[in-house]
């Protein structure tokens, strides 16, 4: 196979959003994948969105069961999976009718035409076949009966019919290969790992995955093919990462700076699940793994380790955080180092578990009974959840407190490419451990500049002490219930937290230090903010954007940031919980608010659109 020879005019574009859409067997987000690392092996940046059922297998052929993985590339620098896309492949008519909404108007759409028969087109809930009604005049429709020709080049194998079906995203995939000068020989290589057992799959896969491409160069309707060139980056060893792969790395590489083995204790639940899954894979790191039997005993099984001095993590989303409040709780009196990983997702209850919002700030800061400050951190991309899995880990075992690390299930699922540093390079982590036999060591006795206590392993010589959920004194850690002791230890509890705040960075500016529109965010709407502020700054705007990634405490910086601009736009995808913190907490200044709470990440050009109304204002 190779392109270099085609005839095909050559598109090269600075970037181009592709989505693969199809029934949730169809095997979309294995083709998306795929094609995001030919993708990053081209050398270009990029962006993935996930987006698919809660259902294990959805009712076939209906619009809640469509699978979709969005894949935005390019040239330059790509913060975000995309608004519309220019290329949609589409695997069923509940696929293009689900879809349609977010092509452009002259996209190309790429259709299995096999799968439009009678009873899928009524499924979907179509009246007439929108391939030959007219309905899709102006985009540029490539109809190919993938599914059928995917089993003509099977045919020669003796398999079953419905392995021959599953290749078809295969097919699928040589279409896309031909069509953005992309080489299959690295997917080849996957499936031959993948599947080393079964060589009949292996074969069945390249074969599928070869016609494809071959169609692609022979089809009259597809007269053009797609260049994207490679993105500048800085020199170093990059990979495509996903967010909770890159939660478990920093977690890995702050057990290692730390000296302190990483214990995770979790319950499976959507989306966090593949961050225990991961840690699984390195007990050679040194990393211990238990499934707990449910959410309460795998932060208790996480506290326990933590007494026992290891690098304490528990990983959950929205549901599960609520079940874990009072252990955590327990780690705040005890004034034990805890991480727990939020993986935010749309609530409240079950809500719907695949998508994504930032649903959870509220229960992080506040939920927990009485007065139980921690440290909550968020994440805002995909790879540099690395960044802050790790910075988590690292103030929360020198300051001796439990901190929630807030991700998202776009950052979770979604991709990009990550520069992999080296551990060596990374801020040293040195927790407060008590000595052996140390003469002057009392369990609550602190650092006079952190307020950290020091941290007593179980079996030192001379370092006995009591811990548990009742109140201490002061000093000596004896259980007490003298009302100014109580009141003396919480306000050192709280007091401590706060000067964290003296331990992480200012807060930075996207833009001009002062002007007429400062946007706010915080977390995984990173990359749709920076876009849209970007964009405008281009066109000559007096725009800023300040993101958050220290929430409690907030940079001590802040107000100082705020103060310099006419007007503040908070941006949230749910009702308004961030504003309403800055509203407790910087209540000097005034804020207006745009929200979305569709578990859809935000388009730029609807950011575009509010930012432009505000600044008309002014």
């Amino acid at each position: 196979m190779s392109i270099k020879e085609s005839k095909k005019n050559i598109l090269e574009l600075e970037d181009v959003v592709v989505k693969f859409v199809g029934d949730s067997g169809d095997g979309m987000q294995l083709t998306g994948s795929l094609f995001s690392d030919s993708a990053a092996l081209a050398g270009n940046d990029l962006a993935t969105f996930p987006d698919f059922p809660a259902e294990i297998r959805a009712p076939q052929n209906t619009v809640a069961g469509v699978s979709g993985f969005q894949v935005h590339l390019g040239q330059r620098k790509i913060y975000t999976s995309g608004d519309m896309c220019d290329v949609l492949v589409v695997m069923n008519p509940a696929s293009l009718r689900s879809n349609i909404k977010w092509a452009k108007k002259d996209a190309t759409i790429i259709v299995d035409e096999s799968a439009f028969e009678g009873k899928a087109i009524e499924k979907a809930g179509y009246t007439t076949n929108p391939l030959d009604d007219g309905s899709l005049v102006g985009y540029n429709l490539i109809k190919a009966p993938i599914s059928l020709l995917t089993k003509e080049s099977l045919s020669g194998l003796a398999i079953e019919k419905k392995m021959a079906e599953k290749t078809k995203n295969m097919f699928v995939l040589g279409i896309m290969y031909f069509l953005f000068h992309r080489e299959p020989d690295r997917t080849i290589s996957f499936l031959k790992k993948k599947f080393k057992a079964k060589p009949e799959v292996i074969e069945a896969n390249i074969i599928a995955l070869k016609a494809g491409f071959n169609y692609a160069e022979t089809i009259e309707a597809m007269v053009s093919t797609i260049k994207v060139g490679a993105a500048p980056m800085e020199k170093g060893r990059y990979r495509s990462i996903k967010g909770n792969i890159a939660t478990a790395w920093g977690l890995l590489a702050a057990s290692e700076r730390s000296g302190r083995p990483l214990f995770l204790g979790s319950y499976p639940i959507t989306p966090a699940t593949e961050i225990l899954m991961e840690l699984a894979k390195h007990k050679s790191l040194g990393a211990k793994v238990m499934q707990a039997e449910d959410e309460i005993a795998g932060i208790c099984s996480a506290i326990g380790a933590s007494f026992a001095g290891s690098l304490a993590v528990t990983t959950t989303s929205g549901p599960g955080l609520s079940l874990k409040s009072e252990a955590l709780g327990l780690a705040v009196i005890t004034e034990l180092p805890l991480v727990v990983v939020n993986v935010q997702r749309a609530g409240p209850s079950t809500g719907m578990p695949t998508k994504s919002e930032q649903s959870d700030l509220m229960q992080a800061l506040f939920g927990r009974n009485g007065e139980a400050p921690l440290l909550v951190i968020a994440a805002s991309s995909p790879a540099n959840c690395f960044h802050y899995a790790y910075m988590a880990a690292k103030l929360s075992l020198e300051h001796m407190t439990p901190v929630i690390l807030l991700t998202d299930g776009n950052m979770a699922f979604g991709s990009e490419l990550f520069k992999i540093p080296k551990v060596a390079d990374l801020p040293s982590i040195k927790p407060p451990l008590a000595k052996e036999n140390d003469p002057d060591f009392k369990p609550y006795r602190r650092d006079q500049v952190t307020l950290a206590r020091q941290w007593a392993i179980p079996g030192s010589e001379g370092l006995r002490h009591r811990i548990g959920g009742l109140e201490k004194t002061n000093i000596d850690g004896n259980v007490s219930t003298d009302p100014l002791n109580h009141e003396l230890m919480v306000n050192i509890r709280e007091d401590k937290v706060m000067r964290i705040a003296n331990y992480i960075p200012e807060q930075k500016v996207y833009g001009e230090e002062s002007g007429n529109l400062l946007v706010v965010g915080w977390g995984g709407t990173e990359g749709m903010l920076k876009s849209a502020v970007g964009h405008m700054q281009e066109k000559g705007y007096k725009i800023s954007l300040a993101l958050f990634n220290y929430i409690m405490p907030l940079p001590v910086n802040a107000a100082d940031v705020f103060s310099r601009f006419k007007k503040i736009v908070v941006c949230e995808l749910n009702k308004g919980q961030f504003v309403k913190y800055l509203r407790m907490t910087h209540p000097e200044f005034k804020y207006q608010q745009y929200n979305k709470v569709q578990g859809l990440p935000f388009h730029v050009s609807e950011l575009t659109q509010v930012f432009t109304n505000l600044l008309e204002e002014i």
